[in-house]
């Protein structure tokens, strides 16, 4: 199943034909919440307004493309969780390296995880981060975007969807990273404080991520394979830099 409407280019394209309307559209509510919660949204109303933006982009998808397409099909649960399980023990094995290694655990030494008390920690672990951080990220850029760009079934892997999606998963990281440097200190020692190196580095390395999560996506046939791995990545670095902050 490649849609709703079907897509009547995609032999002459070689894949499904990209939706541009809306692409922009979905483009255009990322961009809008990406500022809000940036510059204007209370600590308060991450979470929810995170969840309705996903809720809306999911929407906005379904009234041309099928579940499957989006990563949301339940028949393909087992095996998303089965390799977002596999993902998430290897994000653990990665951390124990890099904690053993000097020169990458300074990167753990994160001041905003510093003031944190007990409760905050496991919010942030077990609710900003799941619900606030990674079910809009997944849904929107390796659900609906790539489905949106013509990553969609479950037969064959197009990189030129992959790639975009990526790319915007790394664009969306732009204003986030905008105080990394401060924040970090092995992001400080490693870029000498430059905002502008530390936002390309944070773009490329975001970009890279999300091409990983969309194979992760792909291999899993749906979304809770690199739901598992991303929150694996982000709560268990929160973590540990909580308690080295102590």
């Amino acid at each position: 199943m490649t849609g709703r409407r079907g897509d009547p280019r995609a032999e002459r394209t070689g894949g499904p034909a990209v939706r541009w309307r809306l692409l922009a559209l979905v483009v255009a509510v990322l961009v809008v919440s990406n500022i809000v919660v940036n510059r204007f949204l209370p600590a308060v109303a991450y979470v929810p307004w995170n969840l309705g933006v996903a809720a809306l982009v999911v929407v906005l998808a379904r009234t041309e493309l099928a579940w499957p397409d989006l990563g949301l099909d339940r028949s393909t649960v087992r095996r998303s969780l089965r390799w977002g399980a596999a993902g998430a023990a290897a994000v653990a094995v990665v951390y124990v390296i890099a904690l053993a290694v000097p020169a990458t655990r300074s990167l753990f030494d994160d001041a905003r995880a510093g003031d944190d008390g007990v409760r905050d920690l496991l919010y942030h672990a077990l609710v900003q981060i799941p619900l606030g951080t990674v079910v809009l990220e997944e849904v929107a850029f390796r659900g609906v975007l790539p489905a949106v760009l013509g990553l969609r079934g479950v037969a064959g892997w197009r990189w030129p969807p992959v790639l975009a999606a990526s790319l915007l998963f790394g664009l969306w990281h732009v204003l986030p990273s905008l105080d990394l440097a401060a924040a970090n200190a092995g992001v400080q020692d490693a870029v000498g404080g430059s905002p502008v190196l530390t936002v390309t580095l944070a773009v490329l390395g975001t970009t890279i991520a999300g091409v990983f999560l969309c194979r992760w996506r792909w291999l899993g046939r749906g979304l809770l394979a690199p739901v598992l791995v991303h929150v694996a990545t982000n709560s268990t670095g929160f973590t540990i830099a909580w308690f080295l902050a102590r």
